[in-house]
């Protein structure tokens, strides 16, 4: 038997992504690059790289707009459950606000909060991480 034929399941584990991020709008993109390719390696199905990609965008440009920049993205995976972290030298920490019909911005949290199982920051020194954990099948 070839192994091309053999069945192709998703690793129960994964070596952890640390990406240094650059002070500039290319950032997201960066990002979005990263974890595609980390879960496109695992065998994630393309609907949940899309929802997993659209969060990374969001946290990593709040991290521009709210932080103080963007250094680095961590991702790690571990028996289904994907971790996205996203460290900035900002004191200022996240806040969930209801969007508001009128303004065409603020939803980022929103977006992430309905795309995760779970999220939250954590302060740590010299700044914060603002993380997403997802569920994969």
């Amino acid at each position: 038997m070839t192994t091309s034929k053999m069945p192709q399941h998703a690793a129960t584990t994964s070596a952890p992504v640390t990406l240094l991020l650059p002070a500039d709008v290319t950032a997201p993109a960066l990002a979005r690059h990263a974890v595609r390719s980390a879960l496109l390696g695992l065998g994630v199905a393309e609907a949940q790289v899309d929802d997993v990609l659209l969060a990374t965008s969001e946290l990593v440009t709040n991290a521009f707009e709210h932080g103080e920049r963007p250094q680095r993205m961590e991702l790690a995976y571990d028996d289904g459950r994907l971790t996205l972290r996203v460290y900035d030298t900002g004191r200022m920490l996240p806040e969930l606000r209801a969007p508001s019909p009128t303004e065409a911005r603020s939803r980022g949290l929103v977006l992430v909060q309905a795309l995760s199982e779970d999220w939250g920051f954590e302060r740590c020194p010299g700044g914060k991480f603002v993380w997403a954990v997802f569920r994969l099948a």
